[in-house]
């Protein structure tokens, strides 16, 4: 199976919002609607094989020096691959481009973030993060993910 990353394009949208629905639906991701996919679909990388998207992740500028890698996902079936890490690869060379030194995530996968160069640190270190998007989490007081960051 050959399997190429790309940035994603109008034509993902449908895709990326069923992939990203069914981890929401799962409380492991943040709903995206169509819409918001649109509008933010030049901060996209997606994984295909066969002409089908088979993962996704993106990444979201929180300041000047932080970016956050956001939206990672797996369609079942291709989880263990390594396609992850060559979506996470294809991000920090984004960063790298964009001149920005950090990356932080949230995630419930620590090692898999670990195995690509990532240490867990505290959410707190984070503001940017929790006034941005986790002051409007159903899961703000009670957050259960991990904070790990990449220093480039």
């Amino acid at each position: 199976m050959a399997v190429t990353c790309r940035r994603a394009a109008e034509q993902d949208v449908e895709a990326l919002y069923t992939l990203i629905k069914g981890y929401a639906e799962k409380g492991i991701m943040l709903y995206r609607t169509r819409e918001t996919l649109r509008a933010i679909i030049d901060t996209f990388v997606i994984a295909e094989a066969d002409g089908k998207l088979i993962g996704c992740g993106s990444l979201s500028k929180l300041g000047k020096d932080l970016v956050e890698i956001r939206s990672l996902g797996m369609t079942e079936g291709y989880k263990g691959q390594g396609i992850g890490s060559l979506i996470v690869g294809m991000l920090v060379e984004e960063a790298k481009k964009q001149g920005i030194p950090t990356i932080m995530a949230l995630t419930y996968e620590v090692k898999f973030f670990e195995k690509n160069g990532f240490e867990v640190v505290p959410k707190e270190i984070f503001p940017e993060k929790v006034w941005r998007d986790c002051i409007h989490c159903k899961k703000q007081h009670c957050c259960d993910e991990i904070a790990v960051q990449r220093r480039l």
